[in-house]
């Protein structure tokens, strides 16, 4: 009998693969975990790990018995409770997690784990993308791919091609042992054709032979592989496109906004702002504040001011044109926007919005979002906006009532695309 010790140390991670298996193998569970937890927390405690339950029947392993009912025929060992003819009552059912309390049954509680700051990021914006992102700018920090361009005589020795150096050398040694080869073809003939009885023959078989072995150690003696054979692939780095991206994000901070709202509309940026910098590496985000007066601001003032005032909110879709003519063109721009707010705008001013998105921006963006934050009917400007959702792809229209609506709101807006 042979036996195997097997003296490997265990490495410092070795059950994170058991981890990643649990995750993926329960994902639906836990991403609904995650999205029932999400509107509880709060607005800077978006981005932390998570603590997740899931119900135990959920991840209970399938197994056979025999099901209820039927007659069956099963023996007892004798006991102190039970005579022959009694008849047993059926067993009380036992309550799972969250069931209601028993004082005969047992119960099993949910099984709950926590997962990491990475594994909730990731979590929770799975499936999700940025719509129409494509690859059309060569920016000044350029990226570049290795491509073939031929073979070298130098180069790496993990770079050598094999078969373009076997073909050099074979074509090499045609060259070199060509002459010997046909004057060796030549005396084999002549040596076939002497006499075998004629003296004068005999010496110049000798001759032959002779010459024919000089010609073979001359045609072995001729590398079989040289380093004048080697070639190896040649790379050079061609420049290829990368994408830029900008995010606009437009919030409504007028006076008909209430707390409660702004604090929706924060929760819904801060979920964007997340998704942006942890799935995309260079997507720049611009900010805008609007009440009467538009606003270009950086992320702390965005989310921390209190400013406020009446509503204007053709002011912020100037502000945005604007800045897009200034800095972003949109043949070398994929430009995004994102607008919030509670619907309430001077009834003069819809119109213009309209009008500013239908001809200036609209043919500028890969997508534009709009989310209305109202527990009342829609305002004037979600009428002007829905009529242009039935003439641009582009525009999508979602209305948030409550704080649970938010992340299936958002999930929706920026759901990945069937190909």
């Amino acid at each position: 009998m042979t036996q195997f010790i097997d003296r490997r140390l265990n490495a410092k991670n070795k059950s994170a693969v058991n981890r990643q298996r649990f995750i993926r193998r329960y994902k639906e569970q836990i991403k609904k975990a995650i999205a029932d937890s999400i509107s509880d927390r709060s607005i800077t405690d978006l981005d932390n790990g998570e603590q997740v339950s899931i119900p135990t029947r959920d991840i209970r392993e399938p197994n056979f018995h025999n099901g209820p009912g039927g007659r069956r025929d099963m023996v007892h060992p004798g006991n102190k409770e039970f005579v022959r003819g009694d008849r047993i009552k059926r067993p009380s059912g036992g309550g799972g997690g969250g069931s209601q309390a028993s004082n005969t049954g047992e119960g099993v509680d949910d099984f709950a784990f926590t997962i990491s700051k990475e594994e909730y990021i990731a979590l929770l914006f799975d499936d999700l993308e940025l719509p129409n992102l494509e690859r059309n700018q060569l920016k000044k920090i350029i990226n570049y791919k290795n491509v073939r361009a031929g073979f070298v005589s130098e180069g790496n020795p993990s770079s050598l091609s094999v078969i373009r150096s076997m073909k050099n050398a074979y074509a090499r040694r045609i060259a070199m042992t060509s002459g010997s080869r046909a004057e060796l073809v030549e005396l084999k003939q002549e040596l076939d054709n002497l006499a075998s009885d004629d003296p004068i023959s005999e010496d110049r078989r000798k001759e032959i032979l002779l010459r024919m072995d000089e010609l073979e150690a001359k045609i072995s003696k001729t590398p079989f592989l040289d380093t004048f054979d080697l070639r190896f692939h040649n790379y050079i780095k061609q420049p290829i496109p990368t994408t830029q991206a900008v995010m606009f994000c437009i919030m409504d901070v007028s006076g008909s906004m209430d707390q409660a709202t702004k604090d929706m509309a924060k929760r819904f940026f801060i979920l964007l702002y997340l998704f942006l910098t942890k799935t995309y590496k260079d997507v720049e985000v611009v900010f805008i504040r609007h009440h009467t007066q538009a606003k270009e601001v950086d992320e702390h003032e965005f989310f921390y001011s209190q400013e406020t005032g009446g509503t204007i909110v053709s002011s912020a879709l100037n502000l945005m044109d604007e800045i897009i003519q200034d800095r972003y063109p949109a043949h070398q721009w994929n430009i995004y926007a994102a607008q919030a707010s509670d619907g309430d705008n001077w009834s003069d001013d819809s119109p213009v919005c309209h009008e500013i998105l239908n001809e200036k921006i609209l043919p500028l963006v890969r997508y534009f979002a709009y989310i209305e934050i109202t527990t009342r009917n829609h305002q004037s400007l979600w009428e002007n906006y829905q009529q242009l959702t039935e003439s641009h792809k582009s525009f999508a229209m979602q209305h948030i009532q409550t704080q649970a609506d938010i992340y299936p709101v958002f999930r929706e807006l920026f759901k990945r695309q069937k190909a």
